[in-house]
């Protein structure tokens, strides 16, 4: 159950990285306050986990890496933004340090 609090925590944290980005800067005040209504949310559901029994660290850690390469690849779907080198390296250290804390 921790976990699905965490990957639908994670959810909620790249449709808040999304509508942050459709504020642009705030200039549309709507998106940037359901940014922070989803941020607060995501926080909720990560409180929830960490309540349950769910260790931080670990906790964290994926909560980041589902928000991370969620917010990746809905700027390229709906923004069509697109990575550098480097940011793919930085994904594949993501999902090589979730591979590790799960062994």
């Amino acid at each position: 159950m921790n976990f699905l609090l965490i990957v639908l925590s994670g959810i909620l944290d790249i449709f808040a990285n999304l509508a942050l980005q459709k504020s642009d800067g705030f200039r549309h005040i709507w998106w940037g306050i359901l940014a922070l209504i989803l941020v607060g949310c995501a926080f909720l559901f990560l409180a929830i986990a960490v309540d349950n029994g769910m260790y931080l660290p670990v906790a964290y850690t994926l909560w980041g890496a589902v928000g991370i390469i969620g917010s990746v690849a809905g700027a390229y779907y709906f923004f069509k933004q697109k990575l550098k080198p480097i940011g793919y390296f930085g994904i594949v250290l993501v999902v090589v340090a979730v591979g590790l804390l799960h062994s």
